[in-house]
């Protein structure tokens, strides 16, 4: 079945746990047993070993493939939540190193399943941004903000974020030999990527990558949006959400032409307080003016949540909505998910697969869990999956070309069936 795109999916979150124990050893990494965490060399003793080794002992890369997915993990062992985001950690000294070899393991996997097109949310500036906001400090002037950022180089740090992405997207075309007889069908997956601005860090931070997201897609057209991501339940994220808003809304208006899509409502009363899920989807909406809501779980716990359906379906707010992350971080699916309410109001839906590395899952199985969970038809499902190619952030004659594949494809696959 033809699944037109994925419209929320973190790429280091993408990659599978053998990747990641492969590329530490090609780095020459160390894995720390007690851990299970990568890290710089040396690699000195007992605790504190060359990730080759990984590679070459199953049961050591057993250990670490559960600690940087779900695999094994129950929900009597503890926190979904805490052992989903804690992966992240244990892989991280890998960097963007490997970019490259992200985009072709990806875009292989997208292809396989018949998936058009990807939105990936990527940091490339590798945390350059950041740091220019820690030497520039915070100011509640939003406007002084934005001028020492730019005096300080935002540009230039933008400039070098696209240099990275072109060299990742020259390896991923060297890696899947695109232009040759041998070319692997992830060469025509269509992507565009989605700058992730980390909502835990500090306020200047947070505000310096957002206006990064806004300027990326006047530097490159491959950049299309940005994202608020980390633990939405996080105490920095709950206590700056209305900061977060604010900013997002200020500095809107000189960038109108840029869509937006946000995470917000991953949220449940496993991970968080009532007081927590009373507005974020709202806010997201009305003060940042969100094109897409990326999970949406907690809508029903919002202040008059009817009326924010309702809006939702009155401004076309299409929800990303992540079947199995939802149920491993936050501990809800089947009659418990808010997507009947989303569908039954006429809000907008689509399937994604958020981490997919981590989570161990696929578009594929979404659509499957779709049936399963939610109990879904092959209408609902197709309707989905146009959903994803009309509410992404592709332009206009990008999204024809695909729209109009993904009818083609529809109709090979209904004769087959027939």
């Amino acid at each position: 079945m033809p699944k037109g795109g994925d419209l929320h999916i973190h790429l280091s979150g993408a990659i599978r746990a053998e990747s990641w124990a492969r590329w530490a050893a090609d780095d020459g990494l160390c894995y720390v047993t007690g851990t299970s965490s990568l890290t710089a060399p040396p690699c000195n003793d007992a605790g504190r070993i060359p990730a080759t080794q990984l590679v070459g002992d199953s049961t050591l890369l057993a250990l670490a493939i559960d600690a940087w997915s779900m695999r094994h993990w129950r929900r009597e062992s503890g926190s979904g939540a805490d052992h989903f985001f804690a992966t992240f950690g244990k892989t991280a000294a890998v960097g963007i190193r490997h970019l490259g070899d992200m985009l072709a393991e990806v875009t292989s996997r997208a292809a396989a399943q018949r998936i058009s097109y990807l939105e990936l949310m990527s940091n490339p500036d590798d945390g350059s941004i950041a740091r220019l906001a820690a030497r520039v400090g915070w100011t509640p002037d939003f406007a002084t903000m934005r001028d020492r950022l730019e005096r300080g180089g935002l540009r230039d740090s933008l400039r070098a974020a696209v240099r990275t992405l072109d060299r990742a997207e020259r390896r991923q075309r060297e890696l899947l030999h695109c232009g040759t007889p041998m070319a692997d069908p992830g060469c025509d997956v269509t992507v565009r990527y989605i700058y992730q601005v980390v909502r835990s860090r500090s306020a200047e931070q947070v505000f310096a990558q957002i206006l990064a997201g806004f300027e990326l897609p006047a530097v490159d057209r491959r950049f299309v949006s940005f994202n608020l991501v980390a633990p939405e339940h996080g105490a920095g994220a709950i206590r700056d959400f209305d900061l977060h808003m604010r900013m997002i809304a200020w500095l809107r208006p000189s960038h109108a032409g840029v869509p937006i899509t946000l995470h917000a409502g991953e949220l449940s009363e496993q991970v968080a307080p009532a007081q927590a899920m009373r507005s974020h989807v709202r806010q997201s909406v009305e003060v940042a003016h969100a094109s897409r809501i990326g999970h949406g779980v907690d809508v029903l716990h919002e202040d008059d949540a009817e009326a924010v359906l309702r809006e939702m379906a009155a401004r076309h707010v299409l929800v990303e909505i992540a079947l199995t992350s939802n149920d491993l971080i936050l501990g809800v699916h089947g009659a418990e998910h808010p997507l009947s309410a989303y569908r039954s109001h006429d809000v907008p839906v689509a399937l994604v697969t958020d981490d997919e590395g981590v989570s161990l899952t696929d578009l594929t199985h979404e659509y499957a869990r779709a049936v399963t969970d939610q109990h879904l038809d092959y209408p609902a499902l197709k309707a989905m999956a146009r959903n994803s190619i009309v509410f992404s952030f592709a332009d206009d004659s990008t999204k024809a070309r695909l729209r109009s594949a993904l009818e083609d494809g529809f109709a090979r696959f209904e004769a087959r069936r027939e």
